[in-house]
């Protein structure tokens, strides 16, 4: 098992992941395309442990070192993410034998659950302070070099006191292209509005923080809405 600690320069110190390997130990909370999340824990802390798959269709050799590398990947994504002032759930352990990351569990419940659940609209201040920290988040990440890569509404966590926590980095790639950073902000607008049909008036309050916050605003946004119309063209044609 890796400390996280010696990823801060050069990430993780990694070897050859297994092909095949046993889940860990925990209940299952979550399971998506590319891995699976435990609860755990951790030296007596709450935990999660996300567990990349191994694909049966590639040769073992590779397939081993592409979730090898992606696992790293995830793990410097991670550390960059924080460094650029964006929470997300502490990394305590990255084990690339078992392709499992071992994360804090974060309490809070998932920004999709929120807008499900509640009656809150754009005029509601709750939602504005969401809106405005989710933007600000975005627009570090961004403006430091790194794009999300699936930034849903299931992928934003709010704490009980309203702190804005992203997770699932496993996506997650340097970039400086206007392009992936004007994709990020139509898949974030795609969750919204899957979310709650009112969403729309709520992520135009997470754009203008975006414009406040970054300073690349003027041609990610441009980018953005050439992104969205191109998503508009391909749902009419079907």
């Amino acid at each position: 098992m890796t400390d996280p600690g010696a990823m801060e320069a050069d990430g993780p110190r990694t070897s050859d992941a297994t092909a095949a390997v046993e889940p860990p130990r925990g209940e299952l909370l979550n399971q998506g395309a590319e891995a699976r999340v435990f609860v755990s824990t951790y030296l007596g802390r709450p935990a999660v442990i996300k567990q990349r798959f191994s694909k049966k269709y590639r040769h073992p050799t590779l397939d081993a070192k592409l979730t090898s590398r992606r696992l790293t990947g995830e793990a410097r994504s991670l550390a960059k993410a924080r460094k650029l002032g964006v929470l997300t759930p502490t990394l305590y352990a990255v084990d690339p034998a078992a392709s499992t990351l071992t994360l804090e569990r974060v309490e809070g419940r998932s920004l999709k659950d929120l807008l499900l659940a509640e009656t809150l609209t754009h005029e509601d201040p709750e939602i504005q302070r969401l809106a405005e920290s989710i933007g600000a988040c975005v627009a570090r990440l961004h403006d430091g070099g790194l794009v999300h890569g699936d930034l849903t509404t299931s992928n934003i966590l709010v704490r009980p006191d309203g702190q804005v926590v992203l997770i699932d980095f496993g996506l997650a790639a340097n970039s400086t292209l206007t392009e992936d950073k004007g994709v990020d902000l139509y898949v974030l607008e795609r969750a919204f509005l899957s979310a709650h049909s009112r969403s729309g008036d709520v992520f135009s309050l997470v754009l203008a923080s975006y414009k406040k916050s970054s300073k690349f605003w003027s041609s990610v946004l441009n980018r953005f809405a050439e992104v969205r119309a191109r998503g508009r063209k391909r749902a009419m044609v079907g």
